[in-house]
């Protein structure tokens, strides 16, 4: 046996079969006494976060005994919870919050999405040290926007092990949507195994975790469909480029567990409502590495808000968001129970809760959806004379120039030449640039799937100036190398990007790489662009999907040093991340 497989295909006890699902009482239940434990177990499936309102705030960082999955283990918590409290602010009030570290190393919080004076941001590094083991850090800002957002460690892979909490800002008049319920939803996810030992496995094989690979029997189903002749060329095509048409995420349900505030699929979180009432759901993913896919069965969900800012309504039955983003919508319940679904974006495992009108009762639980593979459209954009790059071959001909991007027809592309070494092994240069398409595992699916181009913002956007210069940046990696990067170039390889004060900006985003990443601009809203050039709704994070080309307009109007980076953490912390000047 080689050393590629023996570390491809790890020995998994059944015990990690069994609670894939999770246990039925998970998070910071471990230490308390069974009775206590049954007792909370039969309320609500675990221990919830506290809701902290008013303007001061005391936040404690530290080691708490969890067990989602059938083995103890520590996790790092907020005040002892997972998730942390629900700070609840108003718009227009001064907000003091002062966290202290109780553990062995130093730790952060980035209150992700709001616009606040660069020292306040939480990156440590970038905007200030970092709160050492013993310290107490205080955080002060006027809260200048409403909506729902969230907090998170920004340390190590402390957000990976619990350092996350959700955030409701109620606005300064009345609030444009009346419900009779209102549940904030903090999407999560849980590895049993130390994130430094899953995110070695992935620099050793970028696709160790999973296990929807090519087989035999796809083939022979390939074969049955198309033939023999084209589904041979297919696969021969894809091991040429030496990419894996079903590596639509890094992490799968192997490792992780889905968590729904805090509570595995089988603890059920539950939402109490009563028969008439219209209730909103403010839909925060907080997870390290996933994508999730929500939809409520037999409802319709009206997204009246995206990234903390109001939307005008749209009806789906189904939306996918990347960490970092949130999503409020509003439903009116017709049964006495509907089940929440968020199935994750490669289809291994789900987070699950319950409407209810009562507690303990339950609503039946989607099937997982069959896993789709990646198109030719997904990896070579939009497949017009364009060309792809994999591991340094070109796979058609080099349709790629050094200039501006057009907005009208297909774009003018740029490769910087930092882009053409080791940390790439891949490239697009005829990208797709629509924004109506809801992604892989989606299309089509006979749900109606929310996607960019239905985002229209409610508040008109003020700054009307046209752009006075475009910055193009290329979303890259190398997935046998497990290196991830700007234009090629990792964290640490790279200089800061500059930004005038108050200079009106296009940034233009192209995805090299076949995988969908979630880009978070710190500091400044991003206005999100049309394929026309409409501005459509301002977003602090926004998805760039394979081989697509995305653009957005801003106005560096916050001074200070920021972050730019990938939210999927292991990217984020394998290079795609970039620091940001305004001066």
């Amino acid at each position: 046996m080689s050393k590629t497989d023996a570390v491809r295909h790890p020995t998994v006890a059944p015990s990690r079969r069994r609670f894939v699902k999770g246990l039925a009482v998970g998070g910071a239940l471990l230490g308390l006494s069974p009775v206590a434990r049954s007792v909370l177990a039969a309320a609500a499936g675990a221990v919830p976060p506290a809701q902290l309102t008013g303007t001061e705030f005391d936040l404690e960082i530290g080691e708490t005994p969890v067990n989602f999955t059938g083995t103890p283990s520590m996790a790092t918590s907020i005040n002892g919870s997972i998730p942390g409290p629900t700070l609840y602010w108003r718009e227009g009030d001064t907000v003091t919050l002062r966290v202290t570290n109780r553990l062995r190393e130093s730790t952060s919080i980035h209150w992700h999405g709001i616009i606040l004076p660069y020292q306040m941001d939480g990156v440590p590094g970038i905007s200030f040290k970092g709160i050492a083991p013993g310290e107490t850090f205080t955080y002060k800002f006027t809260v200048q926007q409403h909506g729902t957002y969230w907090y998170h460690s920004h340390s190590g892979f402390q957000e990976m092990t619990g350092v996350y909490g959700a955030i409701v800002i109620v606005p300064r008049v009345q609030d444009i949507h009346q419900v009779d319920r209102d549940y904030p939803i903090l999407l999560s996810d849980w590895t049993g195994e130390s994130p430094m030992e899953a995110f070695r496995k992935l620099k050793i094989m970028g696709d160790y975790y999973n296990f929807n690979q090519p087989t035999f029997q796809k083939f022979y189903r390939d074969v049955a469909e198309s033939g023999l002749t084209s589904a041979a060329q297919r696969r021969q095509m894809w091991n040429q480029m030496r990419m894996n048409p079903t590596d639509l995420g890094d992490l799968s349900a192997e490792t992780l567990t889905y968590l729904m505030n805090g509570t595995t699929p089988n603890g059920n979180w539950e939402a109490g409502f009563q028969p008439g009432e219209r209730v909103r759901l403010r839909f925060i993913n907080g997870a390290g590495n996933t994508f999730y896919d929500v939809r409520i069965p037999g409802l319709k969900l009206q997204v009246i808000q995206t990234d903390g800012v109001d939307v005008h309504p749209v009806s789906v039955d189904e939306f996918r968001f990347g960490p970092g983003e949130t999503y409020d919508v509003i439903v009116e319940p017709t049964d006495d129970a509907h089940t929440i679904f968020a199935q994750s974006m490669e289809r291994t495992g789900f987070a699950r809760g319950t409407l209810t009108s009562q507690p303990g009762l339950t609503a039946p639980v989607p099937e997982l959806d069959a896993p789709e593979q990646l198109t030719m459209m997904d990896m070579m954009g939009s497949m017009q004379g364009g060309a792809m790059a994999a591991g340094g071959h070109v796979m058609a001909s080099d349709h790629s120039q050094h200039g501006n991007s057009g907005m009208e027809g297909m774009p003018t592309v740029r490769h910087a030449s930092t882009e053409y070494g080791a940390s790439t092994d891949m490239r697009v240069d005829m990208p797709r640039t629509n924004i109506d398409d809801p992604g892989i595992g989606l299309r089509n699916n006979g749900r109606r799937v929310l996607t960019l181009a239905d985002l229209h913002g409610v508040e008109e956007i003020t700054d009307r100036r046209e752009p006075e210069r475009d910055i193009e940046l290329h979303l890259t990696g190398n997935m046998e190398r497990y290196t991830w990067s700007f234009d090629g170039l990792e964290f640490g390889q790279s200089t800061p990007i500059y930004f005038r004060h108050n200079e009106r900006l296009r940034i233009i985003l192209h995805n090299d790489t076949m995988m969908t990443h979630p880009m978070h601009l710190h500091g400044v809203w991003s206005e999100l662009e049309g394929p026309d050039g409409d501005l459509l709704t301002r977003k602090h994070t926004i998805s760039v999907q394979p081989a697509q080309r995305i653009s957005f307009q801003m106005t560096a109007d916050a001074v200070g040093r920021w972050a730019w980076h990938c939210h999927l953490l292991f990217h984020m912390d394998a290079g795609m991340f970039r620091e940001v000047v305004v001066a």
